[in-house]
């Protein structure tokens, strides 16, 4: 059985011993183990011990390095990059399953963030998106995605806000890019 170590410190020395002295005094004979663990966790500031090693292992947890972003596989952002003309418009639906979601996150970033569309609203942003004149495709496939919610009448629609895929960022940064290039 290997012994874990935590590291216990206290920013005063002097407090520490104060308040040490005041719990011992107050207890009733020797203290045990965990009573004695409990006192020091006190002593420097805690509720308790379990209180002090929650604290530790969060603060490990957060000072841990973070994971590294997954790899971007460019073959594959070469080829989604193909469903996209010069002027940033989807030229036409992907018939791979797997193309499909990041190509929607092209036209999930164009839409404007904290605001609630109309249906009619919502069909004009999408079709100003695309050449192949299916926006019904693409509205349906977005709340399939949650990429963006609809009240369960669908008068309204708005973009639901949370983080694209590692590759789905790469090619709305190729998209655009190339949208911004001159002619």
């Amino acid at each position: 059985m290997s012994k874990e170590f935590l590291p216990f410190q206290a920013a005063d020395i002097s407090a520490l011993a104060k308040s040490l002295r005041t719990q011992l005094a107050g207890h009733d004979g020797q203290p045990g183990h965990v009573e004695m663990l409990n006192m020091l966790a006190r002593s420097a500031g805690y509720r308790n011990f379990q209180h002090f090693r929650a604290q530790l292992e969060a603060r490990q947890r957060l000072e841990a390095a973070p994971e590294p972003p997954p790899a971007v596989d460019f073959v594959k952002l070469a080829k989604l990059a193909r469903f996209f003309a010069a002027d940033g418009r989807m030229i036409r639906w992907p018939s791979k399953f797997s193309h499909q979601e990041p190509c929607l996150w092209v036209l999930w970033s164009r839409l404007p963030p904290r605001r609630t569309f109309t249906e009619p609203e919502m069909n004009v942003l999408l079709a100003e998106q695309h050449m192949f004149g299916d926006h019904v495709l693409l509205r349906r496939e977005m709340v399939n995605y949650r990429m963006i919610g609809r009240t369960t009448d669908g008068r309204s629609y708005w973009r639901i806000e949370r983080e694209p895929p590692a590759e789905a960022v790469a090619l709305i940064r190729q998209v655009t890019g190339r949208k911004r290039q001159p002619g």
